[in-house]
């Protein structure tokens, strides 16, 4: 989504705000901000879990490399392609390792967990998380764009309609 130069998620905008007040990289501040939302689950009775660690090094990592890896200045279509399957491919990507069990990454454990504790569909926690990240990485001096917005809205029921889809039951949850 980065690439595609439409705008980020929510929490790439926090990431640039944060960005742009220190000398750390984009990886480095996901991986730090993961951390510091782990302190949110306290309340919620979350426990991270294998899962919840591997995110953070994995998503760090990854953020690093792919910016190193996907060219800049790419053509509108080829941008607007980045942008649908970045939305895409994170709720699925959500989807299948909260539904593996292995535990949810610190931002899906925020979600799941408040959506436990407020009785709320996955799909309106996630959402309202989105804008509250993106109202703070805007202030912080982070870009916004439409790919943004769209990324805000949309991820929360694009996750919702892959979860059931994707969630591990096991042999007596199939018949139950």
């Amino acid at each position: 989504m980065i690439r595609a130069e439409l705008g980020v998620n929510p929490w790439s905008v926090l990431y640039e705000g944060l960005a742009r007040h220190t000398s750390l990289s984009f990886g480095t501040i996901s991986a730090v901000v993961g951390v510091l939302v782990l302190l949110l689950w306290i309340p919620l009775r979350q426990r991270p879990t294998f899962g919840t660690g591997a995110n953070i090094v994995v998503l760090a990592c990854a953020s690093d490399l792919g910016l190193h890896v996907l060219p800049q200045h790419l053509g509108l279509p080829a941008r607007i392609g980045l942008l649908a399957s970045g939305i895409l491919l994170n709720g699925l990507s959500v989807a299948l390792y909260v539904g593996a069990r292995y535990g949810p990454g610190p931002r899906d454990g925020l979600m799941t967990g408040m959506s436990a504790v407020s009785g709320r569909s996955l799909r309106s926690v996630r959402t309202l998380i989105e804008v509250a990240v993106l109202a703070v990485g805007w202030l912080l001096g982070g870009g916004v764009g439409a790919g943004t917005v769209l990324y805000a809205l949309a991820v929360g029921p694009v996750t919702q309609f892959f979860v059931p889809r994707f969630a591990y039951r096991s042999a007596g949850e199939d018949r139950a």
